[in-house]
């Protein structure tokens, strides 16, 4: 069965992004990039891994879902951020005219939408963001991969915007990197 994968950038006190969704203040350099581009290239949007010639194989995530903002936050560079994956976007108040043709908008509840997806053949699915969603799907996340950036934000978006619900988590992994940054891996308890 297909697991849902929230994969993602924070900082040392829980935020994905600063207050107006910027996430500038993560390092952009450094061996921890390194292994992302060799291990997590699904996760690499498309025109960048060209852009870097990059040759990483692809395959371990099939789809990704991203709340509009996250979605939104690339918009400046391309409307079909991760072509080589199947791209799902929840919005309520956007329209198909604001995503690229690869890309499917819908306003669908996403549970209902990541239990479809589960359901069908594929490789895993990586929730991109934002923390709204991620709030909506948090009992359906099998497994959290956080790139724990060395930057304190004071303010922000959170990993999870939503109300306290304790949910348990085991570490199954967590690699330091010299850049500062550590990837935490986790499964559902």
């Amino acid at each position: 069965m297909r697991e849902l994968v929230y994969y993602a950038a924070v900082s040392l006190d829980g935020r994905i992004a600063a207050p107006d969704g910027a996430f500038d203040a993560f390092p952009i350099e450094g061996d921890h990039i390194d292994a992302i581009n060799a291990e997590w290239a699904d996760t690499v949007p498309g025109p960048l891994y060209d852009a870097l010639g990059l040759t990483a194989p692809r395959g371990r995530f099939s789809t990704v879902l991203m709340g509009w903002n996250t979605f939104a936050a690339g918009l400046p560079l391309t409307d079909d951020p991760y072509p080589h994956l199947e791209q799902i976007v929840f919005s309520r108040t956007r329209t198909a005219a604001d995503v690229g043709a690869g890309v499917r908008l819908t306003a669908d509840d996403p549970r209902g939408v990541v239990a479809d997806l589960k359901a069908q053949d594929g490789a895993d699915i990586w929730l991109c963001g934002g923390g709204v969603l991620a709030a909506q799907l948090r009992d359906q996340i099998d497994r959290l991969v956080l790139k724990v950036n060395p930057v304190v934000f004071g303010d922000g978006l959170p990993l999870f915007a939503g109300g306290y619900a304790p949910d348990v988590f085991v570490r199954e992994r967590s690699r330091a990197f010299d850049s500062g940054v550590v990837m935490n891996e986790y499964r559902r308890a």
